[in-house]
């Protein structure tokens, strides 16, 4: 199901082969029509467009929707640390709902991701001018992961039901520094790039604050060695490989390519 079915991103899961279902998060009902008959959902909320709450509502939606349906494995997005009372406001929004699927009794499995690599593509103008901007120092190692290896560890989790229900795992495939990352942008962009370490205090919006507060303390946990070393059916993605595969696109489609 997808909030809107002519989307870009809907349209390349449907030429892919996915069948689209247009719908809304918040309506339990229709939830429960899409997910009729189905060998598995995975389903991940948003804070971002309605504030926490309302990805608490629609977390419950998923969870009614699911008992409903009687789905036999139901596969919810969290984030990772989302159980260390963190105080970020979308990590707690994620962690009630955590706990309101652990009640519910319904078969799932949670799946955490950290930070995504491509979270470095918001600041592409500043990248392509050759300034990477992060607000934590160029040697604070940050777990992250590439969007696809979230999307093949869910396909994995899907394909064996009995080895997660009841698991929650969190995932993460590289853990560079923001040194490290400019470097890998730099040799993707053809250019130097460098790492320029902006300000706490200069982030208005309280849950990023809270969130980069978090981060600079030294963030996630995730022991991606023995993560990578039980799951070799994913092909996890390192920071350069996603940078050298991804950045010369961007490059490419910038009205300032010759």
């Amino acid at each position: 199901m997808v909030r809107d079915p002519q989307g870009r991103g809907a349209q390349r899961l449907g030429e892919r082969g996915a069948e689209l279902v247009g719908g809304s998060l918040d309506d339990r009902a229709a939830l429960a029509a899409a997910m009729a008959n189905v060998a598995g959902v995975f389903a991940l909320t948003t804070p971002f467009e309605a504030g926490a709450d309302a990805e608490v509502r629609q977390g419950r939606a998923i969870i009614g929707a699911a008992g409903d349906a009687g789905v036999p494995h139901l596969v919810f997005s969290s984030v990772a640390s989302a159980d260390q009372n963190t105080m970020i406001p979308h990590f707690e929004s994620k962690a009630v709902i955590e706990q309101e699927l652990t009640a519910s009794g319904l078969p799932a499995t949670v799946v955490t991701p950290t930070y995504f690599f491509d979270n470095a593509l918001g600041g592409r103008r500043e990248l392509l001018d050759g300034v990477l901007e992060l607000p934590i120092p160029s040697d604070r190692p940050l777990q992250q992961l590439a969007r696809e290896d979230l999307g093949q560890f869910v396909a994995h989790v899907l394909r064996e039901p009995e080895r997660y229900l009841g698991e929650r795992v969190e995932l993460a495939g590289d853990a560079p520094t923001p040194a490290d990352m400019a470097a890998a942008i730099g040799d993707a962009l053809d250019r130097p790039v460098v790492h320029r370490q902006t300000s706490l205090d200069a982030i208005g919006n309280p849950d990023m604050h809270a969130m980069w507060a978090f981060l600079d303390a030294g963030g996630y946990r995730v022991d991606i060695e023995a993560l990578h070393r039980a799951t070799p059916e994913v092909e996890w993605t390192s920071f350069r490989d996603w940078a050298l595969r991804t950045l010369p696109a961007v490059k490419a489609e910038s009205p300032r390519n010759p």
